[in-house]
């Protein structure tokens, strides 16, 4: 697939529309725990930018509210822009929600209507999105992850062996909720997957530092375990340096999944403050964030993890030069295979972005995703 040689300097954007869907979880008595929380749905705002008779489309996952949050602030912002320089229209997306708050619902506003800024404009050209970026790697290796502190021992060994049936090497569970349970859980998980599996561990903020300490020598000695995401509060940056440097030497420590704005991912890279930083393109300023974390993370002589939206961070963090690897969340793949045409499934444990389609790829299933709608008018 090649460019049309479209001029993007005479295309402006048309429309803009919001969506918002909403999807019951599939968990026990329809709910899923981690460390610190418990849900029973999770809602993607869906974004399509329209110009030139084509349509991007981004999302993230968070609140309905991050919907009437585009609506309001960004929506008119975007109308009758050029689509040359996602970049360019990023920061002033930045610019334009500075006082109606920027971390959190607006970094996440600002995610989503990026990624769709930069479908678009792959759209306009006839490429796949990979092509239109800096790619360093062809396909992103993944890590299965689920693994909710509610499961009973079944599922969550019928979950984690079953990802190492289809050949990826690396698996996460949630912890940290109930402590005590852990040694249990992973027991069950270590017999479950084999000794040749990576086994990662997640516990979501849940822990204070004696006790994350505590547990990363347990969790390191006994099981093997590899990796400690959020073993404190990604605030705690004290705490995590703590784990850094009194923890384990091969238990990585790892946090950036809630980091918003370049400032959140100086901080954790400072010290350091974790040994793999974390990244989620729906929130950290969808793909020109991306973009810009990489090199903060080079730099730093950090690699860069991808956290969920396997659809997007596929394309993604195939420019991240210091890639780790994607995670293949339950949650999320399970909801984009609802609403979209077009999702990868892991190959050799690995997403390799479909060249043969331009953009991301994805296109709606309207008729499907109609029926979780909470937000928006509906399609034609």
């Amino acid at each position: 697939m090649s460019g049309t040689g479209t001029d993007l300097d005479a295309v402006r954007i048309d429309a803009v529309g919001v969506h918002a869907f909403e999807v019951p979880t599939d968990g026990p008595d329809g709910k899923e725990q981690d460390g610190t929380l418990e849900w029973d749905s999770t809602t993607m705002v869906l974004v399509q930018v329209h110009a030139g008779g084509r349509t991007g489309l981004g999302y993230t996952y968070g609140d309905v509210s991050v919907a009437s949050f585009i609506d309001s602030q960004l929506t008119g912002l975007l109308r009758g822009a050029r689509i040359t320089s996602p970049g360019a229209l990023w920061q002033l997306m930045g610019r334009r929600i500075r006082n109606a708050g920027r971390p959190g619902v607006g970094a996440m506003a600002v995610s989503a209507v990026d990624v769709a800024l930069w479908d678009l404009k792959a759209r306009l050209l006839d490429l796949p999105l990979i092509h239109l970026l800096p790619a360093c790697h062809d396909r992103v290796p993944v890590y299965g992850s689920g693994g909710f502190t509610n499961y009973p021992l079944d599922r969550l060994t019928d979950q984690l062996a079953g990802w190492v049936e289809q050949g990826i090497p690396r698996v996460k569970l949630k912890t940290s909720r109930d402590p005590e349970r852990d040694p249990r859980r992973l027991t069950a998980v270590r017999e479950a997957v084999g000794d040749g599996t990576e086994i990662l561990t997640d516990a979501n903020g849940a822990l204070g530092r004696k006790q994350a300490l505590y547990w990363a020598h347990r969790f390191h000695d006994d099981w093997d375990v590899r990796w400690f995401e959020e073993p404190v509060s990604s605030a705690d940056l004290e705490g995590l340096r703590t784990l850094v440097e009194r923890g384990p030497a091969r238990l990585e420590i790892a946090a950036g999944e809630y980091a918003y704005t370049t400032r959140d991912f100086v901080n954790l890279v400072q010290g350091p403050a974790v040994d793999c930083l974390q990244a989620d393109v729906t929130r950290c300023g969808g793909i020109t964030g991306v973009l810009e974390t990489a090199g903060l993370a080079s730099a730093h002589q950090l690699d860069l993890s991808a956290h969920c939206a396997p659809a997007v961070s596929a394309h993604a963090f195939c420019a991240v030069r210091r890639l780790r690897h994607l995670e293949y969340f339950h949650d999320h793949v399970r909801l984009e295979r609802l609403l979209f045409h077009g999702t990868l499934s892991p190959e050799g444990g690995a997403l390799r972005p479909d060249t043969s389609r331009p953009g991301l790829g994805l296109e709606v299933k309207w008729p499907d995703a109609e029926r979780y709608r909470v937000y928006g008018d509906r399609t034609p």
